[in-house]
């Protein structure tokens, strides 16, 4: 079906680029604009047409994405930008895209405003005022009607980028620099935005405008989605992070270049990187998405970067020279761990898996996380474990051809998922074909409301089968649609495009109501403006007949799995309660639930200075840890996967429970 739309996609583009004299080597440009915008709609499975509704919301996604948190752009400016963009659909087609420097022209001039009004607020006379509180959240506020009423929202927006900086220690003077610096720098970019970015940028708007997960990916987006699904890139296994105009390294990659020359660290500044001539480029306030682009390049090649590194007694420069390999990124790789439990003086060997994503490389011999998942598991039955965590807490989802495998690693055979599209009565089961039960003992499966797409697949069928108990959130993220990817001819980038809906075995779609946990326990993303229906133009939910297959169960013998009683439900349910409401990590989980909700949309400054100094030192712990042990233990810590490992424990046990060891020891021996 993929390769189809692909198909459908470039004659469309490649008759359109014939006919109109396209050259596939040139960038970007309004030639291609209305051909993009029309292969979109041949795909989407509810927009067919470029009517009045669907321009819009164009028209409004563009301006959300000029000025997200409305500091910038006045209400008589928005309403100028809506009288530019009135028939952009009929310009577009006549190849006339001056709307987009039109409107960079109008952005420029208020970022200009704003970054001057900034330094004349940031002088010797500003006084930090910890007790200012003020609505930060652009849906709960209006774009301000007059330039005062503007600079009267960023003296109080100030002082909150203020006290993020106090709040790690840094001295006034040092955080109006950096805040001034700031503005600065977004002034810059601004004005550095090259045409064929706002041209990617309209078309992004368009995307949106059809629903929440269609987009348009730059050719840089695209390079950056691919590597993700692939799961390695070449370069040199570094993260990289953009702080105060400095591209300074998160994280080195175990076994990649920068991490064997023994010479680089977490925290090192890179000021300059040689070209491709052999020169070195400053990079300092260089968009970061560029400085990666330089740094990335063919495995074998060469790259010098110039170092700054902050010392006890000083700053430290130096020059390092690193050979480009081919990265695995094994940090967003299946992975296990293994957990000792005693209850009642009985000794179980849990196994938790971290599923981050289902990445999957299209080319042959290439990566997939369902081949990854089958070793895992296969180590797991060698260690004789008695029961499985899979965690998809942490999981947005990815290959749907991946999703499907893995449900079926744990029961025989059967439909996994039903994709439906726009043609009428067009479904179509997916199914897994290979009987072969991989995990047929005790499995929990941990969920928060950030699971989306294909770990709700999993979930969801994994519980409409009764196969596993799931735990989490009250229910996981919401997104029910299925996307595909079109590249664009002449690598100009790519359209991400929804196609069609998914729908679990037991008949359901997982829009908006996601799949529920059976025990539920506290998340810090149980916030409403967490999930699917919060975002926009997100398409209804519906349901069809249920389509479970019977050849899924198995009863007796060779991988035979039991099915989950609600009465193991139930018991389990208040077990899980008993913990959770005498942990004290749950309970700050709750108390600070608790204080958001109070707080509505409010920002008070006071608060940030003292929860972010706390959040700095837990994140730079688990941010800058290279080893592996010290990255599980840290894992392992986590409240969530410690209480799924004892509800699997109360699983195994569960009165029923002999009947699930046994099976569980049938795996081990296997």
């Amino acid at each position: 079906m993929m390769r189809n739309f692909f198909v459908s996609l470039l004659l469309l583009l490649s008759f359109s680029a014939h006919s109109q004299g396209l050259d596939f080597t040139r960038s970007l440009d309004c030639n291609w604009v209305d051909p993009i915008q029309t292969g979109f709609l041949q795909n989407h499975l509810v927009f067919k047409d470029k009517d009045k509704e669907l321009q819009n919301r164009v028209i409004e996604q563009y301006i959300k994405r000029q000025d997200g948190a409305k500091i910038y752009l006045l209400e008589s400016d928005v309403q100028a930008i809506k009288t530019m963009m009135k028939n952009v659909f009929s310009n577009v087609e006549k190849k006339d895209c001056k709307f987009v420097n039109e409107v960079q022209g109008l952005v420029v001039k208020r970022t200009e405003e704003r970054s001057e009004f900034i330094k004349t607020l940031l002088g010797k006379d500003f006084k930090f005022n910890k007790d200012v509180e003020f609505v930060y959240d652009p849906d709960h506020k209006p774009h301000p009607k007059t330039k005062e009423e503007a600079e009267e929202f960023l003296k109080k927006f100030v002082q909150f980028q203020i006290a993020n900086y106090i709040a790690t220690d840094i001295k006034l003077d040092e955080a109006k620099s950096k805040v001034i610096k700031n503005y600065e720098r977004n002034l810059k970019r601004t004005k550095e935005t090259k045409f064929e970015e706002l041209v990617a940028g309209y078309l992004n708007s368009f995307a949106m405008a059809l629903d929440p997960h269609s987009n348009f990916f730059s050719k840089d987006y695209y390079d950056d989605f691919t590597i993700d699904m692939s799961l390695s890139l070449e370069g040199i296994g570094a993260t990289l992070s953009q702080q105060d105009g400095f591209t300074t390294i998160e994280a080195l990659v175990p076994g990649g270049a920068a991490s064997k020359s023994g010479h680089l660290e977490p925290q090192d500044k890179i000021i300059a990187v040689s070209k491709k001539d052999g020169k070195m480029e400053n990079v300092i306030d260089m968009d970061l998405k560029d400085v990666v682009k330089m740094i990335r390049g063919q495995k074998g090649t060469k790259v010098k970067l110039s170092i700054l590194r902050k010392e006890s007694d000083g700053n430290k420069k130096f020059d390092v020279e690193l050979v480009r390999e081919k990265i695995a990124l094994e940090d967003n790789a299946v992975s296990i761990t293994y957990l000792d439990k005693e209850v009642s003086g009985m000794k179980k060997k849990i196994g938790v898996i971290n599923f981050p994503s289902f990445y999957s490389d299209s080319k042959r011999g290439g990566r997939s996380s369902a081949a990854d998942l089958k070793k895992v598991i296969a180590q797991a039955r060698e260690k004789k474990v008695d029961g499985l965590v899979l965690d998809l807490s942490n999981n947005g989802g990815g290959s749907l051809d991946d999703a499907v495998k893995i449900g079926g690693l744990f029961f025989k055979t059967g439909n996994v998922v039903k994709q439906s599209s726009s043609k009428a009565g067009s479904e179509i089961s997916l199914a897994d074909t290979d009987e072969k039960v991989d995990w047929s003992g005790p499995l929990v499966i941990l969920t928060s409301r950030i699971s989306a797409s294909a770990s709700e697949i999993v979930s969801g069928a994994l519980k409409d089968y009764n196969r596993a108990v799931v735990v989490g959130s009250d229910h996981t993220y919401g997104k029910g649609s299925v996307q595909t990817v079109l590249p664009v001819p002449g690598e100009l980038g790519a359209l991400k495009v929804t196609i069609g809906m998914f729908f679990t075995p037991g008949g359901f779609s997982t829009q908006h109501r996601g799949v529920e946990s059976d025990i539920i326990i506290p998340s810090p993303y149980s916030v409403d403006d967490i999930g699917e229906k919060s975002m926009d133009y997100s398409l209804p939910p519906k349901k069809i007949s249920s389509f479970l297959s019977k050849s899924a169960y198995v009863e007796k013998g060779d991988g035979a799995w039991p099915l989950v009683k609600p009465a193991w439900i139930k018991s389990l349910k208040v077990r899980s309660q008993e913990r959770v409401s005498k942990n004290e990590d749950f309970k700050k989980i709750v108390d600070e639930l608790e204080k958001t909700k109070k707080l509505g949309k409010i920002i008070k400054v006071s608060e940030v200075i003292k929860e972010k100094g706390e959040k700095e030192k837990k994140v730079k712990k688990s941010r800058y840890a290279t080893d592996k042990a010290e990255k599980e233990k840290e894992y392992l810590k986590r409240a969530d996967i410690q209480e799924a490992a004892n509800v699997l424990t109360d699983l195994i046990l569960l009165g029923d429970g002999k009947e699930l060891g046994k099976i569980a020891l049938n795996n081990s021996a296997k």
